[in-house]
């Protein structure tokens, strides 16, 4: 397959929107015609997990194709945190990105990066050839580049969307025969969010409904730019969330939102379109799953020199849904802490504690203090309410050994995996810790090393 022949990728990620926030997959508040029909061209999937429950690890996994304890890269960079700014994704990391670049792709970035704030870390050295956004959280940066060109200090949130579809529009108008992957990875929902012009009180839901609208409307413009430049039917076209809501109520059915291992934390929506496959899916799909997908459609050899985490769905889209490995067990980990792993419908809630979890205010979290296994049947379950162990014995017994081992290759709390690759730094010879209790603990000689100039 000549470069001219692979068809182009558009991957959009929206940030802690929920599993029922989009009305294909459920809202009663918010309209999503543009993404309701994405959806109802293409594949809808209803059970699809994030490799996290919150921003930096879930995104290194979409990208790479591993667990973000693989990638060293498992907790949420903050550039404003002593013990954080000078960490990020290792660069020695293989992108999506980096294999279209393999197979003669342009690409393109537009959005939020959020894998380290260095100019090591940039995604300009991790296979992109431009960027355009804001690459922080607000609460972290106001800034907005075009390119390593600071253009707003402030980004102006009332015109976020807005920015993003018109550059999208003009790189779409402009590309020429060589195929593109495009990374469309928006701010919003997350917090703090302004709707722009007619937007402003279009929803049911004030302005976190609004702003998700208008991220409908930028995906309608984006599909009208791809069919005026008759690039429509040859585009793959994704959507799905980095993770969970920061409110259970935009999570439903799921119990749980951002931050934990609850399944609202991790669901999310997950619709692509391409090659005219539709249908909605049970199947189980992870976000390690899209890079082997987009490698193997485009023709990238996929690196043997480490490990991956994701399958290819590729046999989904040829109609033989069996292909894929219901067995493979999935592993909610919070930072270093494995706190739960599923297996076919179980899910094992593991012992845990208070010191256990990462650095955000415990009142926005729940289920954190567990002193014996909890065991749920998601298959008449999935709220995650009766706790089954008692009955199942022999199954509780099984998931630990699936945690024992998981425990060993990936990690634990203040314990490094035998299948961890090095976390991105630029002080090889300081820790990566995601608790800055524990930071402060260290030697004060060790800290200094770290004090940004």
């Amino acid at each position: 397959m000549y470069a001219q022949d692979k068809p182009n990728i558009i991957l959009i990620l929206a940030d802690d929107l929920g599993y029922s926030d989009l009305s294909c997959y459920g809202s009663k508040t918010v309209k999503t015609p543009n993404l309701d029909l994405l959806a109802k061209n293409g594949l809808r999937f209803t059970n699809y997990r994030t490799g996290a429950s919150i921003c930096s690890p879930s995104r290194a996994a979409l990208l790479t194709g591993a667990y973000p304890q693989r990638t060293g890269l498992y907790l949420g960079i903050n550039p404003k945190r002593e013990a954080h700014w000078f960490l990020g994704l290792n660069p020695d990391e293989v992108t999506i990105a980096e294999q279209c670049k393999k197979v003669g792709y342009a690409t393109f970035m537009v959005g939020k990066w959020h894998l380290g704030s260095e100019e090591k870390f940039s995604c300009l050295n991790q296979g992109f050839d431009d960027y355009y956004g804001m690459p922080c959280n607000y609460n972290h940066s106001k800034k907005f580049y075009d390119g390593k060109k600071v253009i707003y200090e402030e980004t102006p949130l009332e015109k976020l969307t807005e920015l993003y579809t018109k550059r999208i529009s003009t790189f779409i108008e402009e590309s020429s025969n060589k195929p593109f992957f495009l990374y469309y990875s928006h701010n919003y929902p997350h917090t703090p969010y302004k709707a722009g012009g007619e937007f402003v009180g279009a929803s049911g839901d004030g302005v976190r409904g609004d702003v998700i609208q208008e991220f409908d409307w930028s995906i309608g413009e984006i599909i009208k730019s791809l069919e005026k430049a008759d690039k429509l039917s040859n585009t793959i076209l994704i959507f799905t969330s980095d993770n969970g809501p920061v409110k259970n109520k935009y999570a439903d059915p799921y119990r749980g939102t951002k931050f934990v291992s609850l399944e609202g934390g991790h669901r999310v929506p997950f619709i692509i379109s391409w090659n005219q496959v539709n249908a909605v899916l049970n199947t189980p799909i992870y976000a390690m799953d899209v890079f082997p997908t987009l490698s193997k459609i485009i023709g990238a050899k996929i690196p043997k020199d480490r490990t991956y985490d994701g399958k290819s769905m590729l046999p989904i889209f040829k109609g033989d849904h069996s292909l894929i490995d219901n067995d493979t067990p999935y592993y909610y980990y919070n930072c270093e802490n494995l706190q739960a792993v599923s297996y076919k419908n179980w899910k094992l809630h593991l012992p845990r504690s208070i010191e256990q979890i990462p650095f955000w205010d415990k009142s926005k979290t729940e289920f954190i203090d567990i002193h014996q296994p909890v065991l749920y049947n998601l298959s008449n379950d999935i709220s995650e309410t009766l706790d089954v162990s008692k009955e199942h014995p022999e199954m509780v017994e099984k998931l630990l050994k699936i945690a024992d081992d998981a425990r060993e290759e990936l990690g634990e709390y203040m314990q490094r995996g035998s299948g961890q690759r090095p976390t991105g730094t630029l002080f090889p010879d300081a820790p990566v810790i995601s608790h800055p209790r524990d930071w402060e603990k260290l030697p004060e000689s060790v800290k200094k090393i770290t004090i940004r100039k």
